[in-house]
């Protein structure tokens, strides 16, 4: 493990309408999952070397300062750029030891992540939403872990992240699924977007939000095309005549996927629109507040 400086690790979410959460909180830089796909590869972010995974110096008494500090109380998501369970967290612990920070200092909590290691700390996000809410949000883009073994070749497989989502459905806590994204010509199938739907219902999920496409930038798309081009010949060219060089690039099959994700959703009571989302794990939180005022 190698460790880097950082002053502040705590940041105020300038994106709150993104699963209304309040502050970002980053503890890792880099990730070694390996997914074909990522954002986070974008040389507008500029982490170098991001295949290797370093930790911020000093994290928790930094992530303790930060908190105290406060004045307004929130939520505090972790996962946006780096995923905070990667394998070193297992030994580790940072973000174990950061949770118990934000239950300390009564703060929520979010996480997203593609790591079966979430279900670890369920009886810590549990205390946490005994006093503020806590959701998370478990990565899943294929039904099928042998194509998940291909797009994502250094995460646990789709059915080991749906056992983690089932033990913390068992635990009370508000999880679902981010259904993205899903690869144009590769997993933006019929088959793939019920499954994962199906999957989720019966592992307890409470909500999907998908994405029907992806996003492609300068060092993203390179090392993509990389990727398709070792396991998925032809498909490469497929992206350069629909897509150019665009940066959001949708599933020819955007709409007939999100009519067959809907009923899917439908029948198993399942919420996917992002007001929803917000509603279903913050609302008796914001209720509760509102009586003391």
């Amino acid at each position: 493990m190698e460790y880097v400086p950082a002053k502040s690790i705590v940041y105020r979410d300038k994106s709150p309408d993104w699963f209304g959460t309040d502050y970002k909180m980053n503890i890792y830089r880099g990730c070694c999952h390996g997914c074909i796909y990522c954002d986070s590869r974008s040389d507008c972010y500029q982490i170098g070397d991001f295949d290797t995974v370093k930790a911020k110096e000093n994290a928790l008494d930094i992530i303790r300062d930060d908190l105290r500090r406060k004045v307004k109380r929130g939520v505090v998501v972790t996962g946006a750029a780096s995923d905070p369970y990667n394998p070193y967290e297992k030994e580790l612990l940072l973000t174990r030891h950061a949770l118990e920070l934000i239950d300390i200092y009564g703060f929520g909590a979010g996480i997203a992540t593609k790591s079966p290691l979430i279900a670890r700390d369920r009886d810590i996000l549990a205390r946490i939403a005994a006093h503020d809410p806590v959701i998370v949000k478990i990565t899943v883009t294929c039904a099928d872990d042998a194509v998940s073994r291909v797009i994502e070749p250094g995460v646990a497989v789709t059915s080991a992240r749906f056992e983690a989502m089932r033990a913390l459905a068992d635990a009370g806590l508000y999880s679902g699924v981010l259904m993205m994204p899903l690869l144009p010509f590769i997993n933006d199938t019929d088959d793939n977007v019920a499954e994962i739907v199906r999957l989720a219902g019966r592992s307890g999920a409470r909500f999907i939000y998908p994405a029907f496409g992806l996003t492609m930038r300068s060092g993203q798309r390179e090392y993509l095309y990389k990727a398709l081009d070792a396991s998925f010949p032809g498909v490469r060219e497929k992206y350069a005549a629909q897509f150019g060089g665009q940066y959001s690039c949708r599933s020819p099959r955007a709409e007939q996927l999100w009519q067959i994700f809907k009923k899917e959703c439908d029948a198993y009571g399942i919420v996917y629109r992002m007001a929803d989302i917000i509603k279903g794990y913050r609302a008796d939180y914001d209720e509760e507040q509102l009586t003391l005022f």
